[in-house]
């Protein structure tokens, strides 16, 4: 059975996400969405400090990736997907773009996390990682993708183009989703550990964005890139039977994670929003129906209302990952939900303040731009729904289109 409150064990982790989001993120906010590529550097005493939290066993608080335990008992369990999940609330409270330039702790991370080998995990234990799947000519089609993957000795030899790679410029290690074999269509997508500085792996461009301006997103192109055999996470093998599972299982880890990020954006915007609403003579009641206050507090009251949906899918997509439940459905419902939630919540709040909630004396507008992002990565609203639609239906996408 799942709990709402924050497990004791996670509260002091809550409150420190809480303390660097105040101090750390929310103050510099402005000044690095200004100053577009810029690195915070800011966030190098932090990285040492979440090393130092995941080798005492605390860990949590940022964007990294958490293994699915195999070693589970019976009863509930309250693991690392739910206590990064609450950490990745708190600190996207403060700052989205943030959250994602944070060193080691990128989405290229949750991919190792999920699928590599125990040498493996030891080996990328250290580094920072992106993810590379997008391409030119297939956005969230990810079965579309056409970069390839070359046995050549004891190497992969890839050529492709990758696009939208978050963090992809600063982190070590990027994760890059190749296909072995063209005509096997889905089960011959593996992802391969591209490290920095190989030869024939290079940045072609780093992308201005519309918002989470303090994150980079960069564009490679790999020729004739040649990779170690032994950086292919997961089996080699190309199994039609097993299809996509092995890749996508990374998604399963990530979706909740995107949904936490939007999650703690929309609480942002709407507590500013309360707060500006108030130092305007609006006071929304709690105890009295939506139908007699005024259309200002109503509104906020529907908000939060999506707001609360969106954080209860969150959580139960990250505890069925604890639990070692099956969450595929789960997973793309918090992602489908929070992503959608985060961009009417932000943008009604920037509508509800008017000009403050326009203009650059607020925070809000920039919140609004960067909620946009959440809707789209890991997977835009459109491909979640027709997941979903597919888990409850049970069709394959073969079958539904």
């Amino acid at each position: 059975m799942i709990y709402l409150e924050t497990p004791k064990k996670f509260r002091g982790l809550v409150d420190q996400a809480r303390q660097v989001a105040q101090e750390i993120f929310r103050p510099n906010s402005r000044r690095y969405d200004l100053a577009e590529h810029e690195y915070p550097k800011e966030l190098d005493m932090l990285g040492a400090l979440l090393d130092g939290m995941n080798a005492s066993g605390v860990g949590g608080a940022g964007a990294a990736g958490v293994r699915r335990d195999r070693d589970q008992g019976d009863g509930n369990r309250n693991g690392g997907n739910l206590s990064t999940a609450l950490g990745t609330m708190e600190l996207c409270w403060g700052d989205v773009g943030f959250l994602l330039s944070m060193p080691r702790q990128g989405l290229g991370n949750a991919a190792i996390a999920s699928v590599a080998s125990e040498e493996q995990l030891a080996r990328f234990a250290d580094s920072w990682a992106a993810m590379a799947i997008t391409e030119p000519h297939c956005g969230s089609d990810s079965a579309a993708i056409r970069t390839t993957a070359r046995l050549d000795g004891d190497h992969y030899v890839l050529n492709g183009d990758k696009i939208f790679v978050t963090a992809g410029d600063r982190a070590e290690l990027v994760v890059v989703w190749a296909t072995l074999d063209r005509n096997a269509g889905r089960a011959a997508i593996k992802s391969f550990v591209v490290e920095k500085g190989t030869p024939g792996f290079d940045l072609v461009r780093l992308e201005h964005k519309l918002g989470i301006r303090a994150s980079d997103t960069a564009q490679f192109a790999l020729r004739d890139c040649r990779v170690p055999k032994e950086n292919l996470l997961g089996d080699p093998t190309v199994n039609v039977e097993k299809g996509f599972a092995g890749v996508m299982q990374t998604f399963d880890n990530t979706r909740p994670l995107v949904a936490a990020m939007a999650v703690g954006l929309a609480r942002a915007c709407l507590e500013e929003t309360q707060r500006l609403l108030k130092n305007a003579g609006v006071v929304v009641d709690y105890d009295r129906p939506a139908i007699v206050q005024s259309a200002a507090a109503a509104e906020l009251l529907k908000l939060e209302a999506d707001y609360e949906a969106a954080w209860l899918l969150t959580l139960q997509a990250a505890w069925m990952a604890d639990n070692r439940k099956p969450n595929s459905l789960q997973a793309s419902q918090a992602k489908a939900k929070a992503g959608r939630a985060c961009v009417d919540i932000a943008l009604k709040c920037v509508e509800l303040c008017g000009s403050l909630g326009y203009g650059e004396s607020e925070l809000l507008e920039k919140w609004a731009r960067d909620a946009k992002i959440l809707d789209i990565f890991e997977g835009t609203q459109q491909i979640q729904l027709l997941i979903i639609a597919r888990r409850l239906l049970g069709k394959s996408s073969a079958e539904l289109k």
